[in-house]
């Protein structure tokens, strides 16, 4: 259902995502709003470590996925906002551990603020479900 597109014309990702991410257009879409290192009480998980932050934020995706009877696998693109660009690797690293080839495509910025001053990431992502 989903496909990773590379070119030889254009420089290869410098993280874990796509240059290009084709799906089917069979299916449902889901799109999914930014997700914080909010646990499911409430609190943010990971205040100042953005490990633990990316790691919530993709188990809220994932969390997401499986209400709409997806799985991460069904993430075709990210978008992902950052306190600071420099945690570029962490985030990328925890990343590896939640989405497997082919991945989804992906931007990400360095954003001045976020609803909390205690988030670090953000992410919303968009999947297609299979029928």
């Amino acid at each position: 259902m989903k496909t990773q597109i590379t070119s030889e014309k254009l420089a290869k990702p410098n993280g874990h995502f796509s240059q290009a991410t084709m799906c089917q257009a069979q299916g449902k879409l889901l799109f999914i709003s930014g997700m914080t290192a909010r646990a499911a009480d409430g609190s943010i998980t990971g205040i100042g470590n953005i490990e633990l932050q990316t790691r919530q934020v993709c188990e809220n995706l994932k969390a997401a996925c499986e209400a709409a009877g997806g799985s991460l696998e069904n993430i075709c693109r990210v978008d992902v906002y950052v306190r600071n660009i420099e945690h570029f690797d962490v985030i990328h690293r925890v990343r590896r551990e939640f989405f497997v080839s082919p991945v989804p495509a992906s931007t990400m910025v360095e954003v001045a603020k976020m609803v909390s001053p205690e988030y670090l990431i953000e992410i919303s992502a968009i999947a297609v479900l299979p029928e």
